[in-house]
């Protein structure tokens, strides 16, 4: 047979410069609107039994070159469970990921998917069970919902988003991972928030980007974790939206989801730079750190961003915004796209089940925090 790539599917990205034979050469597409390019998605077929190369010839000037050496490929033969291509390698500003696929028909990622229809099958899901209330905060540029669910009758109001990056899909696998342990009746931790807090959970804050195969931006080309000093209609609706409904309900706590290409490690980044902080905010935050790190071992301390210097933080990015509007105990959590440097896993690297399993720690250490 001959093989074919494909990639006009929810979540899809990938161009086909030319196959000859069982090479192909390829290149990611850039985000509408933008020069962001790193995600990948596509279907391979045709080629089962056979030793394929597969070149994405243009990973030299993607958003972020230093998340390609030591990465290795997600594949799926049933879009359900994904494990690494060990044969990739990045050499000259070219991904080579070279498999011999198992059927004639798989698929290859930058991670494992979660695509808009499984969005939908999780907010009907949770949408339906007791105690879940759910709204839609607003339409994003392309017109689709912004879903939020809420959770609990406590007094301490809590916001859980995800995927303002939409390529970073391991955001939304937490998400799925935390819904499931908040509304889990058997589960004492989450029996105990629900009683403590009121949640406030956007499981995907780009919807456009994730459909359209995005990295980094929305419809429009903008990265939406560059607009809560000033969201606009028209430029970044989706951040307008849900910060409008964190005026009318407060935040207590919060926490932005999502993934970074280059650090082979799952880390925190928080608020230290903003121009009011208190002692007190910083000390939660910091005792946070430290008890999410004694919970699970996929947690570290020391790989991660660099502080801000005093008084200089960007509040234009969600985690300081929320920190400096409302004193709130906010923070970014980062999972790698490659694998955990101190607990690797060969088969699957970082998964979606350890990004759901990292939520449940999330959750259990905030319950003992409070």
């Amino acid at each position: 047979m001959t093989m074919t790539i494909s990639s006009a599917f929810d979540a899809g990205n990938i161009r086909v410069t030319n196959i000859d034979g069982d090479t192909a050469n390829l290149e990611i597409v850039t985000d509408h609107m933008s020069d962001f390019y790193q995600w990948f998605h596509f279907r391979l077929a045709g080629a089962g039994g056979r030793e394929v190369t597969l070149n994405i010839t243009n990973c030299g000037g993607a958003a972020y070159p230093d998340g390609w050496p030591d990465y290795k490929a997600c594949l799926s033969i049933d879009r359900e469970d994904w494990t690494r291509i060990e044969k990739t390698t990045y050499k000259d500003g070219t991904l080579t990921i070279t498999l011999v696929p198992e059927t004639d028909c798989v698929w290859i990622a930058y991670f494992a998917p979660y695509s808009m229809e499984r969005h939908h099958d999780l907010v009907s899901t949770l949408a339906a069970l007791p105690g879940v209330e759910y709204r839609s905060l607003g339409k994003s540029l392309d017109g689709q919902d912004l879903d939020c669910l809420t959770i609990g009758e406590g007094d301490l109001t809590v916001w859980l988003y995800a995927r303002q990056h939409p390529g970073e899909s391991m955001a939304e696998w937490w998400m799925e991972g935390a819904l499931e342990k908040l509304t889990d009746p058997a589960d004492p931790h989450a029996r105990s928030l629900r009683q403590k807090c009121r949640f406030h959970i956007v499981p995907n804050m780009n919807p456009d980007g994730s459909r359209r195969g995005h990295l980094r931006t929305n419809f429009a080309g903008v990265n939406l974790n560059r607009e809560w000093d000033n969201p606009t209609a028209d430029r970044s609706p989706e951040v307008l939206a849900v910060r409008n409904a964190m005026d009318e309900s407060g935040v207590d706590w919060a926490m932005d989801v999502h993934g970074d290409e280059a650090i082979p490690a799952v880390f925190l980044a928080g608020f230290e730079g903003i121009p009011s902080l208190k002692d007190e905010q910083q000390a939660r935050y910091l005792a946070f750190q430290s008890a999410l790190a004694a919970n699970t071992p996929d947690f570290q301390t020391a790989l991660g961003y660099e502080s801000s210097a005093p008084g200089k933080a960007n509040l234009s990015m969600s985690t300081t915004q929320l920190a400096e509007r409302f004193g709130a105990v906010s923070m970014t959590i980062e999972m790698p796209f490659k694998d955990n440097r101190d607990l690797p896993d060969p088969v699957a690297g970082w998964s979606p089940e350890r990004s759901k399993l990292l939520a449940h720690a999330c959750l259990a250490t905030l319950d003992q925090m409070l």
